[in-house]
């Protein structure tokens, strides 16, 4: 019995070995416990019949033992389940691009199905697939976990599901026309001057670039607020850094802004406007001087602009967030912003391997915070809200019109 637990304990320094040490001392205690010895190991390892009487056989045919230059021939061991079933990855893509309808044209990627059902699914299609495999698959392929936070506002799961198809469906719509669709949103404020910025940076062993030991905003420059318009259809961005407040009169100037430096020119025939917002903050669902300011914006251009507001919870689903803000963070990574002309430069910086572009600009006009837009005045908007959930869904229209 004592042996035996001994062999049991010798067996499990097989997890550090590679395959051939693993065999090869396998096939070593068979030998030692004699007849029997290869059943007993293959129940101790979980080791096959033929791999231990392998490492028999190499044991008793080869005098030093020398590992061989490959563990495997040529071309050995499992093929990936990709290589076997060329056709997985499009069905897994048509899966994840649009929740319900596996619709490949989809433009916001969003899904709330596990890897279990995802694998379900593919089964269903003929491909032979476990969950494991949907998680190792999804990562190489650029997606990952995202969890929504809690909804402030109580709607419903079917509320928030329903709202996203048909912020699908309305982009779909719009670009195909030839209309431009943008995603938009307020990035969080920046205190310039020499604060420490999250991350780390190639440098020098001892040249680490010396930064203030408190983040107090009276010790820098102001702060910078970020506002950024994503094309969606481009893969072009744009971020409007103001030095004031954030303000329903500051997103919509910087739509203005994107528009008068790009938009216009990149959608020449362009008869309307699509925009996907976050629910709160300056361009809130609620708030009226973002409605207000759009109809401005909305006479001037003359075009109509719709607006599809994300759910409460839910802005990380944003486009603009995940196409645009995160490599934004990454390009300045551990670089103190010291100046205004430093977060503009790291800004316009920033490009991906998939063609993203960004261009920035400094919004120097000082915007007043708490104004308040009189019912009178919401009155006289020529805005149509829609159907299907009117709290976030709306278009407006220039006057006259």
């Amino acid at each position: 019995m004592e042996t035996y637990r001994q062999y049991t304990w010798w067996l499990k320094a097989l997890s550090g070995a590679d395959e051939v040490q693993a065999r090869r001392f396998a096939g070593a205690i068979a030998l030692e416990i004699g007849w029997g010895g290869i059943t007993k190991v293959e129940e101790l390892t979980g080791m096959s019949h033929s791999t231990i009487s392998k490492g028999i056989e190499e044991l008793k045919t080869s005098e030093k033992l020398e590992p061989p230059e490959r563990l495997r021939a040529s071309g050995g061991g499992r093929k990936k389940v990709e290589e076997k079933d060329p056709g997985i990855l499009n069905d897994l893509e048509k899966i994840m691009d649009e929740n319900t309808s596996g619709d490949p044209m989809s433009l916001l990627k969003w899904t709330n199905k596990s890897t279990y059902k995802i694998a379900d699914e593919l089964r269903k299609m003929q491909h032979k697939i476990d969950p494991d495999t949907v998680g190792r698959l999804l990562k190489e392929n650029d997606y990952s976990l995202q969890a929504n936070k809690k909804n402030i506002e109580g709607s419903s799961v079917p509320e928030r599901d329903a709202q996203f198809r048909y912020i699908n469906e309305q982009a779909k719509e719009f670009i195909n026309q030839g209309y431009p669709v943008i995603s938009v949103d307020a990035k969080k404020k920046e205190n310039v001057g020499e604060f420490k910025n999250p991350g780390r940076t190639w440098t020098k062993k001892g040249q680490a670039k010396d930064v203030n030991v408190y983040d107090f905003p009276s010790l820098g420059n102001g702060r910078a607020t970020p506002y950024g318009i994503y094309d969606l259809k481009r893969n072009e961005g744009m971020v409007n850094v103001g030095i004031s407040y954030d303000t329903s009169e500051f997103a919509v100037e910087s739509i203005r802004q994107w528009w008068l430096m790009f938009g216009r020119n990149n959608y020449p025939n362009a008869k309307g406007l699509m925009i996907c917002a976050d629910g709160g903050g300056s361009n809130g669902s609620r708030n009226k001087g973002w409605k207000f300011h759009l109809q401005e914006l909305v006479n001037q251009i003359k075009i109509p602009i719709t607006v599809c507001h994300y759910p409460p919870g839910t802005s990380k689903w944003n486009k603009i967030e995940h196409c645009m803000f995160s490599y934004i963070t990454m390009n300045w990574k551990g670089k103190p912003l010291i100046s205004y002309e430093t977060i503009i430069k790291l800004i316009s910086g920033t490009k991906t391997k998939k063609g993203l572009t960004v261009a920035s600009r400094l919004d120097e006009k000082e915007y007043t915070k708490g104004v308040k837009i009189l019912d009178e005045e919401m009155e006289k908007l020529q805005i149509e809200y829609h159907s299907l959930h009117p709290k976030w869904n709306y278009s407006i229209s220039p006057k006259g019109d």
